[in-house]
């Protein structure tokens, strides 16, 4: 192996090696879901499904609202777990609530 080759070769160790630490730190955060009983969860009323919300506390509540057509989950409307601006780098259920729900846009 000349030294030309050997130092390409190296160089291209080393960003595939980045590649893949990136890629795998992507991959442990997105799997983050917000636990309910930490305390942000429970300050927002937030819950994996909007059926359980007690309506009572929460009454601005009500059945439509979801987090998937929410203004700040960071998914598509379809998945069923998603980023919101709320929790930071957690992810939330689609089918979600909690009291920062602000309608999306159409």
């Amino acid at each position: 192996m000349t030294p030309s080759n050997r130092r390409q070769f190296i160089c291209h160790l080393a960003v595939a090696g980045s590649t893949l630490a990136v890629a795998g730190a992507a991959r442990a955060q997105a799997g983050a879901h917000v636990d309910e009983t930490s305390d942000q969860a429970q300050a927002l009323g937030y819950k994996h499904d909007t059926s359980l919300v007690d309506g009572k506390k929460y009454g601005q509540h009500s059945a439509q609202q979801h987090c998937h057509n929410c203004s700040f989950f960071q998914g598509k409307a379809a998945d069923e777990w998603g980023g919101c601006a709320m929790f930071g780098r957690k992810q939330v259920a689609g089918n979600g609530w909690c009291s920062a729900w602000n309608k999306a846009p159409a």
